[in-house]
């Protein structure tokens, strides 16, 4: 279990600009699933928190992301195969760091639905301190392209995320959640 602050800034993408990012940086995507979890009534979205299951090849970690005064809380649990099929399954909740949070929130794993899943295809690199992830998602049809950068420091990540922007003259264009983007897609289903 590990449980961190995430300081992250975010941008959109065109297509045009990811790919010529994607050219740059010279690297090979990695693709993970994304599959986000709420109840009925959507307690978690409306504590402006997120839970998702993320399977990268053999890989399997839950995280419960929570609101903190700069960023985000994110709690996470590893996985073995069984336990995210069990979870994937609605066959049992097996994830104890994360259930200690959700019952802190005052919402029951018993309580959880899979909304749905989102498949990004991630490029990370180490830049000027932080980590610079470039995504390309795919969800209920639609695709989008975004440039995050994650950082410890958020005077100086903002400092080295907005220089970046400049100097690629990309515009900045604002960057909701993924979750909050697969919610408002889903919603207009």
């Amino acid at each position: 279990m590990t449980k961190e602050l995430e300081i992250e800034f975010k941008n959109m993408l065109t297509k045009e600009e990811y790919n010529l990012l994607l050219a740059e940086l010279q690297e090979v995507p990695i693709s993970q699933t994304n599959h986000y979890f709420d109840t009925a009534d959507f307690q978690l979205r409306d504590q402006k928190a997120a839970l998702r299951l993320r399977s990268i090849g053999n890989r399997f970690e839950c995280t419960l992301k929570t609101p903190a005064a700069s960023g985000n809380y994110e709690t996470t649990d590893a996985l073995s195969q069984e336990q995210a099929s069990a979870v994937l399954d609605h066959n049992q909740f097996d994830a104890p760091e994360v259930t200690a949070e959700l019952e802190r929130l005052g919402v029951s794993s018993s309580d959880l639905s899979l909304i749905g899943s989102l498949t990004t295809h991630r490029v990370e690199v180490e830049y000027k301190g932080g980590l610079l992830v470039l995504d390309h998602s795919e969800y209920l049809g639609l695709e989008d392209y975004e440039l995050e950068y994650e950082v410890t420091d958020e005077a100086a990540g903002k400092h080295s995320f907005m220089s970046l922007l400049e100097e690629k003259q990309i515009p900045i264009r604002p960057s909701d959640k993924k979750i909050a983007r697969f919610m408002k897609a889903a919603s207009k289903r």
